[in-house]
């Protein structure tokens, strides 16, 4: 009797006690869950890719929705002034950032970027210029977006053959018989490059990162400065060229006058609505200069996303900038925008291969070479172009002008 009672005893203290560890596990009913941290970021992206970093920010939530609520802000802010809107006031900036790769260094310098430090996966995910153009030294700085941040040839089929395309100055020609335009913007620094690349005449950027190197006064070599700027002259003197905008010239292609321009990715859907199977797309010409064909240059460049270095949520801020710029999402942006992508994976798809506009850009990558100028650079080449553009009605001296540019840009 005194034995079973033994048991009875020792199994009601084990049922207590299992009881007891069951109610330490078990919360109280009035216990609320721990609740989920809100991280507040606020992104700049170009105006045009509000609706796709919406859509991105939709994902994004969702797949970390069991780690933090979150409160995503999209600010239009140009890619190409958002280094001097960032500078302003770093603390107030935006967490994540959209820029042209030529402000990486500035930013960089200025304290607004950190360099990424676990980037082996992001450098074997994307295109080794895309990489380079997101470093410094070779410290990556940013997360490589883009690979197509630079520009080529836009024409309609109607009006131009295989060989016309060889020769800017034949199309010029030939759209001057056809009582139409070929377009091109004089008004930007930017694309005046393309006269002066190829030449063997040079501009840079000097060692110190602020001040530029330029010899397009030349006297010497095969090809002068005098040279390019009396071919300019002879280009601007058709009445078959003209000098526009992108926008301007947009709208000259949905109206008829503009059967042809330089342009990039950025305008490769709104063309194909407007000149629909007629669009076609190539690398950019050859030009006569000093009784030469000298094929036309450009500046080529990527788009970068950037995570201020000021933020308050600098790790959420660094998954949504490798968010933006995965491989889905970069897909997406391709679907979206028709901007190409820097992720190899995201370029090399069927889809990506098959865009004319691509596959000119790549055609004319051989031409160009990544922006790296100063800001001394763009005026004073634009005070110039606008004089070959009027038909230097003065008779200045071309290499007076071409001096004057040269001391203008490489000024200190």
């Amino acid at each position: 009797m005194k034995r079973i009672s033994f048991f009875l005893l020792l199994a009601t203290g084990v049922f207590f006690l299992l009881a007891s560890c069951k109610g330490q596990d078990t919360p109280p009913a009035d216990m609320e869950p721990a609740k989920k941290p809100l991280i507040e970021l606020t992104v700049w992206g170009a105006e045009e890719d509000e609706p796709l970093l919406k859509n991105i920010f939709t994902s994004f939530e969702r797949y970390y929705t069991d780690e933090a609520d979150f409160a995503l802000t999209y600010q239009a802010q140009s890619e190409s002034n958002c280094k001097d809107a960032l500078l302003g006031d770093l603390e107030a900036g935006a967490d994540v950032f959209a820029f042209a790769d030529d402000q990486v260094a500035a930013l960089a310098a200025a304290g607004a970027l950190d360099p990424i430090e676990e980037d082996a996966e992001l450098r074997s995910a994307n295109l080794q210029t895309a990489v380079e153009a997101a470093s410094v030294e070779d410290v990556l700085y940013a997360y490589p977006l883009t690979a197509d941040n630079g520009y080529f040839l836009y024409y309609h089929k109607a009006y131009f053959s295989e060989e016309d395309i060889q020769s800017f100055n034949r199309m010029v020609e030939a759209a001057a018989q056809a009582g139409r335009k070929v377009a091109m913007d004089w008004s930007s620094a930017w694309y005046v490059y393309a006269f002066f690349g190829n030449t063997g005449l040079t501009v840079g950027l000097n060692p110190d990162g602020i001040t530029n190197y330029c010899t397009w006064n030349s006297t010497d070599g095969p090809i002068q400065g005098v040279d390019v700027a009396e071919a300019m002259l002879a280009i601007a003197a058709s009445p078959g060229f003209t000098s526009l905008t992108d926008v301007e010239f947009l709208s000259g292609a949905k109206d008829g006058s503009v059967i042809a321009g330089v342009s990039g990715v950025w305008n490769a859907v709104a063309l194909a609505e407007a000149w629909g199977d007629n669009m076609g797309a190539a690398k950019l010409p050859s030009y006569t200069c000093a009784g030469k064909e000298i094929p036309m240059a450009s500046f080529s460049g990527c788009k970068l996303i950037g995570v201020n270095a000021y933020s308050e949520h600098p790790d959420w801020a660094a998954r949504l900038a490798e968010w933006i710029t995965n491989e889905e999402n970069q897909s997406l942006r391709f679907a979206m925008r028709g901007q190409g992508p820097s992720n190899i994976r995201a370029a090399n798809s069927k889809e990506v291969q098959a865009s004319p506009a691509i596959s000119a850009l790549l055609a004319q990558s051989e031409f160009s070479q990544l922006q790296r100028v100063g800001g001394r650079f763009w005026d004073p080449v634009t005070e110039f172009t606008s004089n070959m553009l009027q038909g230097n009605p003065a008779g200045l001296s071309l290499q007076a002008q071409l001096d004057r540019l040269t001391e203008g840009v490489t000024a200190r």
